[in-house]
């Protein structure tokens, strides 16, 4: 039976925000914790076969605004911060991408191969996460559990899916305490999409071995995935049917390891990317545009904490990072202009680096309740931008009186710091619809927030106010004349928002909810600039809805909803797009009791406004239904 939801949003976001706390204690202090769970009703979505970042769209902690469809391309922003501004981590190492933020979210591993996604918001994003200002989602690798799953699925739009995985474990050198472990998945899909020339086609293969311990965990994965997928006016939001195609490689070890004083997780990747974007899939086009870009990045990154006494612990925190834009080539109107690819700015390749140096001080009240105090700084650098240190710190008050019993109150203020890729960099200055600037600052992120934390029996809340000041953030805007180009541009923004999530679990019905409100005061500097197409793309009222109800043992029934009102946008409003959208995802399982191990589902996915864009001048999507069945052993 699918992952449930037992506890929701508000654990993963206090496992977060506590970080390091959870980790085993002496005996006198607070008792440690663990906890996994799921933010949404469906984790298999109704279009394709399933990713680590599927269904996000209905995730109350972030926001995401997709092409085609969230597995396509699904860009992530989190309060109200632009896709650029996100990072995705694995492990310990967040998984940029040189050409552009659109692929950040490309995660080739199969989704039994992490675990749920946490949210990095605030300090702990500001210590932990790496190039990124609104926030991290961070996934850690799961242990391998012996056994495996074949799905077999379709649906309208001429929609087919196929995923099979399998994994097997083992004693090591016939050991007790050490194990072994390899799984394997293969996926494929196709479909002719929910609107005409809005097609797509997936392969994935990915695969893993785990060495595990008493106290420490090894895994080494490789994977490849090939993409295409066609959608109108995808980047050019004008009448053409634009496709891209591409490859990606992605190689990745990582290690955790326990000791007495406590513990870190050093992380490595490999990723090289090969994209082909055609402006125009008609023939003869109406426009001829071809792009191929071929681009690589590796990284590492170590992370933990160390207790220097039974109060006092240091959390540690550093990531290196080497990318380049290998290649760039464009055809326009059938003839290469070498001064429209991506290699025209001051550089082709970067080297990041960064360390975070966060003490933590905790002052026991009583046996059950504390007082943690942080502070600290992080240091970022770049062999092509100026280098600049952070502040760090927190003040929190945590009250557990069991593991389904706990309070947390905490006081936040962070900066972070971010240098944008060569899509915004390396680009033309003067021609096509995308235009970059040679000279972009790094941009400067400043939070401060507070927040509350409640548990008790099957009631979770979890609140947030935050203040951010984003200053010399980089955004693709726009004047009145928006159809003809887009260009990078520094923005100082003022967003002010508040969050609230709750989740309630009775005997055989869960449900979760969220309201999150953001407002923003934005100063572009220039009274050209009219808005932009990412910065000023958020709603100001966003709603979430979601549960699962099991009518009898046999029968699973889920839901999940969002309502939203978007900030008004000159491209919106001259598009014809309403400001206002809901979106739901209804699905049905069956589990035959003859047939333990299959499960038979159904799943709809509608767009109650037919006109809503997500992103604005993006066509809008059409409704998805599929149906299938997985058999497991």
């Amino acid at each position: 039976m699918l992952t449930r939801f037992r506890n929701l949003a508000y654990l993963s976001c206090l496992a977060t925000s506590f970080g390091l706390f959870t980790n085993a204690y002496a005996a006198e202090e607070l008792p440690a914790f663990t906890v996994m769970g799921q933010e949404t009703a469906n984790q298999r979505p109704a279009t394709t076969y399933e990713t680590p970042i599927s269904n996000l769209e209905f995730d109350p902690r972030v926001d995401m605004q997709v092409r085609n469809i969230t597995e396509a391309q699904g860009d992530i922003s989190i309060r109200g911060g632009t896709f650029e501004e996100t990072g995705v981590q694995v492990g310990s190492v967040t998984l940029l991408d040189p050409q552009t933020g659109h692929y950040n979210t490309e995660l080739l591993m199969a989704p039994e191969m992490l675990g749920e996604p946490k949210v990095l918001t605030g300090a702990d994003s500001a210590m932990r996460g790496f190039n990124s200002n609104a926030g991290t989602v961070s996934y850690s690798w799961s242990e391998i559990t012996k056994g495996g799953s074949l799905t077999v699925g379709g649906g309208d739009h001429n929609l087919n899916f196929q995923r099979l995985h399998h994994a097997s474990t083992g004693s090591y050198s016939n050991s007790k305490e050490w194990t072994w472990g390899a799984e394997i998945e293969g996926a494929r899909t196709e479909s002719d999409g929910t609107i005409p020339y809005g097609d797509h086609a997936f392969d994935r293969t990915s695969g893993r071995i785990q060495l595990l311990g008493p106290d420490s965990q090894t895994d080494l994965f490789a994977g490849y995935q090939d993409k295409f997928y066609g959608w109108p006016g995808m980047y050019s939001t004008k009448n053409y049917d634009e496709t891209e195609d591409y490859q990606i490689r992605l190689f990745s070890l990582n290690h955790s390891q326990e000791y007495d004083d406590g513990y870190f997780e050093f992380s490595g990747f490999y990723k090289r990317l090969s994209d082909y974007f055609n402006l125009d899939r008609k023939n003869p086009p109406a426009y001829h545009y071809e792009a191929w870009h071929e681009s690589f990045v590796y990284g590492l990154a170590l992370s933990g904490t160390h207790d220097l006494a039974d109060n006092f612990s240091l959390n540690h925190f550093a990531q290196f990072t080497y990318d380049n834009m290998d290649q760039s080539k464009v055809v326009n109107n059938y003839t290469e202009e070498p001064s429209l690819n991506l290699r025209n700015g001051y550089f082709t390749d970067r080297q990041y680096y960064k360390i975070s140096l966060v003490p933590e001080y905790r002052h026991s009240l009583d046996q059950n309740e504390e007082i943690t105090y942080k502070a600290g700084f992080s240091w970022d650098d770049t062999n092509r931008d100026k280098q600049r240190f952070s502040p760090i710190a927190e003040i929190s008050w945590t009250k557990i009186e069991n593991q389904n019993d706990f309070k947390n109150i905490y006081l936040s203020y962070s900066e972070s710091t971010q240098v944008l890729g060569y899509g915004a960099i390396g680009g033309p200055t003067d021609s096509g619809t995308f235009r970059s600037t040679r000279d972009l600052r790094r941009s400067v992120s400043k939070n401060l927030e507070i927040g509350y934390k409640f548990s008790r029996d099957e009631w979770k809340l979890n609140t947030a106010i935050f203040h951010r000041w984003d200053d010399d953030l980089i955004d693709w805007t726009f004047d009145s004349n928006w159809t003809k180009y887009r260009k990078a541009n520094h923005v100082d923004i003022k967003t002010i928002g508040f969050e609230v999530i709750a989740s309630r679990q009775w005997d055989n019905f869960e449900a979760i909810c969220s309201y999150a409100y953001l407002k923003k005061n934005e100063d572009y500097a220039d009274p050209s600039i009219l808005g932009s197409f990412y910065a000023l793309n958020y709603p100001e009222h966003r709603i979430t809805l979601g549960a699962i109800w099991n009518p009898i043992d046999s029968i699973e029934l889920r839901i999940d909803n969002e309502w939203r009102e978007q900030r008004d946008n000159l491209v919106r409003r001259e598009k014809g797009s309403p400001n206002r959208s809901t979106l739901s995802h209804f699905a049905a399982s069956y589990y035959p009791q003859r047939f333990e191990d299959l499960e038979l589902f159904v799943a709809f996915e509608k767009p109650w406004e037919k006109d809503f864009q997500e992103i604005p001048g993006i066509a809008a999507k059409g409704d998805q239904f599929s149906f299938g069945a997985t058999y497991s052993w």
